[in-house]
């Protein structure tokens, strides 16, 4: 832990003796010291039983245990394996605190002792290798470290926290289920709701934050193309769909190059094409799937709408009638963009620059990876959101990946894992500031 920057004087006055910004400070780094140990067993617990989204039994399991013995009254079946733990501290705003479950169909190669060695059955019955290849483990810990440093600390605030274990962040459905399961119905409705995600390329050490748009939205599209197939020795007789598809995707690519305006962040990716069976047959028709990346409702409409528009141009420049043209689908339930509440962002910053240190909060680029966080803030309550970058790598890793330009392993990598103490320290020291001082009075 860097030394912690001299900060102005911030007195609270909730019952026993007021606290200077320093003294909270030094109450929430013991706290946070004194879990480690406990917190390092449960990490490597969950990293060596990951399970599969909409399968986090086992997962949710934990998680409710772990609340119920920091007081919380909780609630597990939340849409799907949700939990929620409520715990009301006398009058005060309304805090949600959001941890993800689920883990990924990867075959861990990082070599750890404490690898993941599972495997089981997904949900289409294939045997698949599962790892927390994205962090969900660091974030359940530092969600759990979180709790318990406000927890015992709840002499210096006021308010209800809601702690949410939601499923299914990777299969991107968990969040929407437990909303439409009455999370803001059957609960408390929070103010404000707060989360993390572990960051590949930041220094553990560090948090990077963003108003606004953070994470991109992401729209999944199949696209079936048709065409007259025959012997491949007489194209002239047919009109070959794999031609058409390979013009398209083409085409496609000219959307977000010169049909979106440049500062406006996009991604059009086409990462499955299936057609043919045999080198001499021409087929009749060929399958995309693409993924689709924005940051506002406008610019998704925009290329869902240049991608019908040009899949049907050139299936009619090859002369294809009506009953042959290319059929465009799109997911009817897409995951919107991660838009942080700006006054959120700021608040929790200088909050966590008052225990970090400023140098260790940088502003960073909006990332165009998904979290289906930003739909807990697109209900009807409007719920001011903030979700942040948790840094994860070994400071001497990541020294020298810049030094020497070596490359680190990503998110979704059979090679990632967080360096998981300091990572952990300081996730759960700045969250637990930013929380406290969010329930203070204004």
């Amino acid at each position: 832990m860097k030394k912690v920057l001299k900060t102005a004087t911030l007195l609270f006055f909730l019952g026993g003796p007021s606290l200077t910004g320093q003294d909270i400070n030094t109450l929430i780094m013991k706290e946070v010291s004194a879990s480690l140990p406990f917190a390092e067993t449960m990490y490597r617990d969950l990293h060596q039983n990951p399970e599969l989204s909409f399968q986090e039994f086992r997962t949710a399991l934990k998680m409710a245990e772990g609340l119920k013995k920091l007081g919380f009254d909780v609630t597990t079946g939340v849409g799907g394996n949700g939990v929620v733990g409520v715990m009301k501290n006398g009058t005060g705003p309304v805090i949600m605190l959001r941890t993800d479950l689920d883990a990924l169909p990867v075959k861990e190669a990082t070599g750890l002792p404490y690898a993941s060695k599972v495997t089981v059955l997904d949900l289409n019955g294939t045997e698949t290798p599962v790892m927390h290849a994205c962090g969900h483990d660091l974030h359940m810990t530092v969600w759990w470290g979180t709790l318990n440093t406000i927890v015992s600390l709840k002499n210096r605030w006021k308010g209800t926290i809601i702690a949410v274990a939601q499923p299914a962040e990777e299969r991107s459905g968990g969040s929407e289920q437990m909303i439409n399961d009455g999370l803001y119905t059957r609960f408390p409705l929070p103010d404000y709701a707060l989360a993390y995600h572990v960051a590949s390329d930041m220094p553990a050490g560090t948090i990077g934050y963003r108003e606004g748009p953070m994470f991109a939205g992401v729209t999944s599209v199949d696209v079936k193309i048709f065409g007259v197939g025959g012997h491949g020795a007489m194209p002239h007789k047919t009109v070959d769909p794999i031609v058409l598809a390979a013009r398209i995707i083409l085409d496609y690519q000219t959307i977000v190059s010169r049909e979106i305006n440049p500062v406006s962040p996009a991604v059009v990716t086409v990462g499955s094409i299936h057609g043919g069976v045999r080198h001499n047959i021409i087929p009749s028709e060929v399958d995309l799937q693409l993924t689709v990346r924005f940051f506002s409702d406008e610019v998704r409409e925009q290329i869902l709408s240049a991608i019908h528009r040009i899949s049907r141009g050139v299936a009619i420049s090859a002369g294809l009638n009506e009953s042959l043209m290319p059929r465009v689908s799109v997911e009817d339930d897409f995951t919107p963009p991660v838009d942080n509440d700006p006054e959120l962002v700021s608040r929790a910053v200088s909050s966590m620059s008052a225990i970090l240190g400023k140098q260790n909060l940088i502003k960073v680029d909006p990332a165009t990876v998904a979290e289906d966080f930003g739909k807990y803030g697109r209900t009807s309550e409007n719920i001011k959101i903030g979700l942040f970058w948790l840094g994860g790598v070994n400071v001497s890793k990541y020294q020298e990946s810049v030094s020497k330009n070596t490359v680190l392993p990503v998110l979704h990598s059979e090679f990632f894992y967080p360096d998981f103490r300091p990572a952990y320290t300081t996730g759960a020291t700045a969250m637990s500031r930013a929380i406290i001082d969010l329930l203070q009075p204004r």
